[in-house]
């Protein structure tokens, strides 16, 4: 069987004539209007939102062969047999190229089922079948756009980038799917300690990864020289990743390096990323807020002094970020303030982790506890009536399975 030769035509600036406005036909000339070519709609009847669109030239009757004239391609969508059959033979007649929308097998021209990513154009023909090549398009356009194919270039095509990436809370899993791709697309992963270690190892080889991760009073690299790293890798023609754990705008310094980039005059975008705040504390049965015991919450940065008789006052939930090491501090700070010693608290670590562990207490005991079990970072402190959410959620999930084991 003949597949054909696949070819990506440019038609910026090029007459193109579609006959028919149905659904086929409106969706191909919105398509062809998309790629830049100049579009002439044929047909008898013409619904008000495709005469509407300024892009179209429109014309309602019925098809001449003098439509053809000057046309590079000729797309016939009437669902009419006997009509499309004769645009076809015109075409065939003129040396025009022209796709037959009901009739592929008899076309000289048919239209692939087309995947668009960013720059990247995939186009897929299945022998005449376009419900499976449908399906084979969507499987691709699902791997393209999570990052799961290696889109590299290799070949440098402008000036360098940089993406600010908010990798999430820790499972690789929860990265968003631009995240995903960006990495997918990087020359250079610039990386702080927090971000989803596993997808480095997901990367293509020869993609340069640089550590740049601070732990307190511990930083790799000073912020400033972090910010001039991004530049000067984007100004060397390199597609760059600053990939963070949580949310970039989030305590992690997003808005320093957004600004430096951008003065520096290099092209810079932004994802933001599953911050770690609400996460976290949700991994680990225990929301922020619930109608019968908060209405707003609070987050702070728990390594740097704080107006703790600002933040006893506070009502809602109070969520403390990098906190691991002042757990006791932070829960005699908030008493002293004025804050109630028997509110409940949990410090969670390693949320979204497989090794994810949640300790439990009060701002009167939470001090002990997180001694004698040695709370380390990173972990997300709760302050507030929600805490208790992650017990009795426990218990449910608890009394649950026991219930099952009853019935069996």
């Amino acid at each position: 069987m003949n597949t054909g030769y696949p070819l990506l035509l440019d038609l910026t600036g090029r007459p193109v004539l579609v006959v028919g406005a149905g659904a086929v036909g409106a969706r191909r000339a919105a398509g062809l209007a998309d790629a830049g070519a100049i579009v002439h709609v044929v047909a008898p009847v013409v619904d008000d939102a495709l005469a509407a669109d300024d892009r179209l030239t429109v014309s309602e009757r019925h098809y001449l062969t003098t439509d053809l004239n000057g046309t590079w391609l000729v797309e016939a969508c009437t669902g009419d047999e006997r009509v499309d059959a004769q645009i076809a033979a015109d075409a065939e007649a003129a040396r025009i190229w022209c796709v037959r929308a009901s009739a592929g097998a008899l076309s000289a021209a048919s239209t692939p089922a087309v995947a668009r990513v960013d720059d990247m154009v995939v186009a897929v023909s299945a022998g005449g079948d376009p419900a499976t090549a449908r399906a084979v398009r969507d499987a691709v356009l699902l791997l393209l756009q999570t990052g799961e194919l290696p889109v590299r270039r290799h070949r440098k095509t402008g000036a360098g980038s940089v993406a600010l990436v908010g990798g999430g809370p820790g499972d690789p899993d929860l990265i968003t799917v631009r995240g995903r791709r960006l990495l997918a697309q990087a020359d250079v992963v610039v990386t702080d300690r927090l971000g989803p270690r596993e997808l480095l190892d997901q990367l293509a080889p020869g993609v340069e990864v640089i550590e740049a991760g601070k732990a307190p009073d511990n930083h790799t690299l000073p912020q400033d020289a972090i910010n001039q790293l991004l530049i000067s890798l984007a100004q060397q023609g390199k597609r760059v990743v600053r990939l963070k754990g949580g949310d970039p705008f989030v305590f992690g310094r997003g808005g320093e390096e957004l600004l430096a980039v951008v003065q520096a005059g290099v092209a810079c975008e932004v994802v933001p990323g599953v911050t770690s705040a609400i996460a976290v504390p949700a991994a680990a049965g225990i929301p922020l807020t619930h109608r019968a015991l908060a209405r707003q919450f609070t987050v702070v940065t728990g390594h740097e002094e704080l107006e703790w008789s600002a933040l006893a006052a506070t009502e809602g939930t109070l969520v403390l970020l990098m906190g691991a090491t002042r757990v006791e501090r932070i829960a005699k700070e908030l008493v002293r303030a004025g804050r109630d010693p028997a509110t409940p608290v949990a410090v969670i670590e390693n949320g979204t982790l497989p090794n994810q562990r949640t300790t439990t207490g009060t701002l009167d005991t939470i001090g002990d506890r997180a001694t004698v079990v040695g709370v380390k970072a990173p972990a997300v402190v709760v302050v507030g009536e929600v805490a208790t959410m992650n017990e009795l959620v426990s218990n449910a999930v608890q009394s649950s399975q026991l219930q099952g084991v009853a019935d069996e």
